[in-house]
This record gives C-alpha cells, structure tokens and sequence, in this order.
C-alpha cells in the first residue's frame, strides 16, 4: 500500500459507531469516517433515513451498517452493541452524538420538553457509554487506538437566555468526559468532547419557543454559521492523530459568532 494511499484513508481498519446517525452532524460524520477508512455502524431511531445513509456510504466504496435503535433504551442500545461486535468486529471509535436542543423560559414550565432532554442528552450518552466502554478498552488491549467522542454545545459553559435544561444536560456531558478521562485515559482510550457553535441542522426545528427560534434563525441568515461537514471533520481528525495524542475538548465556532 502506498504512502498516498495510507494517507487519504487514515481510519482503515476502525470500527466506527455514530449515535444520532440519520441526519445533521451525525449523518455527516459517519459519512467522513467512512471515507476515510472506517466501517460504520449507524444508530437512531429513523430506520429509513439510516437504510438511505447506508446504501449512499456503500455505494461509495464504504461499509456501513444501519442499526434502528432507541438510545434511551437501555437494552436496545446493548442489543446493538452486540450487532456491531457481531458483523464489523470489536468497536474502536464511538461518537456519542445524539441529543435534541428544546428552548423555552423556565416560567413556562414545559416539564415534557425537560424530560425529553434529559432522557436523551444525558440517559442516552450514559447508554452508549455503558455499551461501548467495554469494547473501547478491549480495543485499546489490543494495541488499537480507541476514542470515546461525545458532543456537547457551547451551551454547556455560557449563559445562553432560555437554553436552562438543555445547558444543563451538556454542562453533564461536558465534565463527565473530563471524569472519565481520568479513568479511561488509564486504559489507554481516548476521551474528547466537541463543544460546537451554531450548527445549521435540524436542532432548531426542535425549538417550540417562538422567540427563541427567531434568534436562531436569524443568526443562521445573518452569519456563515458551522455546517455539520465541519464538525464531522473536527471528529475525524480528532480520531486520526497518533494514538498517544488525546484532543480533549475542541470548542468550534462559526468566525462571526459573538456569544
């Protein structure tokens, strides 16, 4: 194999697992990581989007593998772990990436819109950590790089109007990596979180609050906001660096965007 060739697939031989898969940031990224090397197991809940993503990265010359899955249920998530281990071999590369954004005032009381947050922002990202360590650091025995990547938000450290519970559950994700860094640095596995701006995805749409998702349209039309190719490759090249490199925390920003 040539040097060339060595370089435009650093990832060959990885098995990669994106949460939060079908579209945005996930879906971009699993697309990258494809492209540079990686078999991709692909987790969310809308099996048709997962099913097209699939067939777009294999019919590229790429291996992917759709995996409906629930991440806030616990067993589904075990269940797809098995799968992965099963038909690409032991996951070394785990973006734990789904999440869901609702803003509104705290006085409106929308303890639906917490809960939800709360179920798939930090239950979620704890069901995939708990499926995925073990083959992280079964990994990471072998000799093989092994990252955990999770994907928290500004949010998590500035005081965003409106943003309480979902800054909340990213301020949890945010120094939980921190924590289990300290653990699983040991065990030779990687531990990074992405803190990114504004991204243009689906996460506004998600926004109930009318105020709040005019100013985030707004910012979307008045600024060159972050495109989900952009983080997708922050993550690629987080997990592409020698093995003994740990990027720990990124925070990624449009250029334009003050706060």
């Amino acid at each position: 194999m040539s040097a060339a060739l060595l370089t435009e697939t650093p990832l060959s031989g990885r098995v990669a697992v994106v949460s939060g898969a079908s579209s945005g940031i996930g879906a971009a990224t699993a697309t990258r990581l494809a492209e540079l090397g990686a078999s991709v197991a692909l987790l969310a809940r809308r099996k048709e989007k997962l099913d097209a993503l699939a067939e777009t990265i294999t019919g590229a010359g790429g291996t992917a593998v759709a995996l409906p899955v629930d991440v806030t249920d616990r067993e589904d998530v075990h269940a797809a772990a098995r799968r992965v281990e099963a038909e690409l071999g032991t996951a070394d590369l785990v973006f734990n990436n789904a999440g869901v954004q609702l803003i509104s005032p705290i006085t409106d009381l929308r303890q639906d819109d917490w809960q939800r947050q709360i179920d798939l922002n930090v239950t979620g990202v704890m069901n995939v950590i708990g499926a995925f360590v073990p083959q992280l650091t079964a990994a990471a025995e072998a000799g093989k790089p092994a990252d955990l990547i999770t994907t928290s938000s500004i949010a998590a450290t500035r005081i965003l109007e409106k943003f309480s519970v979902y800054s909340g559950t990213k301020a949890y994700i945010s120094h939980l990596t921190r924590l289990l860094r300290v653990e699983l640095g040991q065990k030779n596995v990687r531990v990074a979180t992405i803190e990114p701006g504004m991204v243009d995805t689906e996460l506004p749409d998600h926004v109930t609050d009318p105020d709040a998702s005019t100013l985030m349209t707004d910012l979307i039309d008045r600024i060159d906001v972050l495109q989900s190719a952009d983080v997708a490759e922050t993550v690629a090249f987080i997990a592409a660096v020698p093995r003994h490199v740990n990027l720990t925390e990124i925070t990624i920003l449009p250029t334009a965007q003050a706060i």
